[in-house]
């Protein structure tokens, strides 16, 4: 649900998925679907696509798509073979960066200090860092989602964190993927709870935006973007077509 003076945000992570073709059509079709909108939505579009296709998809848009890394490292520059710069991201025109996706902190053991580290980068290179956070099946089962979650955002958020340059993105790790979402009575206490820790910790916590990612898919966006304190979708797989990314992102207000 729309917050005040606060600009929905619908996001889509490609994850591993992509190829040339493909960033083409994808946003080509998003961009056709943008013009015949009269050029604006309610929310704003971002697509996160690897590595290799960001100056591609970031040719292809317009100022009304942005296009964001999935990662980045918390080092300028240096010996880190195979890693990427915040402030190479910027150089080629991205304006955000994904960071602590559940699937980076699993495969890549990545911590939530290794997160913020990250995340301070991304804010000295001007890019919005979009940290992800959220509970397994075996921690919600056990009653400690919003303790989980609580942990990871205190432990994640960059000093120089504010609404200005900082989305936080709940995604419980059991429902991404896999088909399978919260009620909207367990997503609705997960996002009242971060925006009671983001008004705690940020001067301007009430404006950070708080997506829900997790199977977002156009069936259920209208209702979990209704939810109070959520301010739009961090979406996998669905993102992949512009035609359920677009549904999306129309839910999104």
């Amino acid at each position: 649900m729309s917050t005040p003076n606060v600009r929905p945000l619908a996001a889509g992570n490609w994850k591993m998925n992509g190829s040339s073709e493909m960033t083409l059509s994808l946003l080509k079709g998003l961009t056709e679907r943008l013009k015949s909108a009269g050029g604006s939505l309610a929310a704003e579009i971002l697509v996160c696509p690897p590595f290799p296709y960001l100056a591609a998809a970031i040719a292809l848009v317009d100022k009304d798509i942005a296009v964001g890394g999935q990662d980045c490292h918390p080092k300028a520059s240096g010996a880190h073979t195979g890693d990427v710069a915040a402030a190479m991201l910027a150089d080629i025109g991205c304006r955000y960066v994904i960071l602590g996706h559940s699937e980076r902190r699993t495969d890549h053991g990545e911590s939530s200090a290794e997160v913020a580290a990250k995340a301070a980068a991304a804010l000295v290179a001007k890019l919005t860092a979009i940290i992800c956070v959220g509970e397994t099946e075996a921690e919600r089962d056990r009653g400690e989602a919003l303790k989980i979650v609580e942990k990871q955002i205190v432990e994640s958020l960059p000093p120089a964190g504010s609404a200005s340059n900082l989305v936080i993105a709940y995604e419980p790790v059991w429902a991404i993927g896999t088909g399978r979402t919260p009620t909207s009575d367990d997503v609705a206490a997960v996002h009242g709870h971060i925006r009671k820790l983001l008004r705690t910790n940020l001067a301007d916590g009430g404006q950070v935006r708080i997506l829900y990612g997790g199977s977002v898919k156009p069936a259920n966006a209208a209702e979990l973007m209704a939810i109070p304190d959520v301010n739009g979708a961090l979406v996998g797989g669905a993102s992949l077509k512009a035609e359920d990314f677009w549904a999306i992102a129309e839910a999104c207000r």
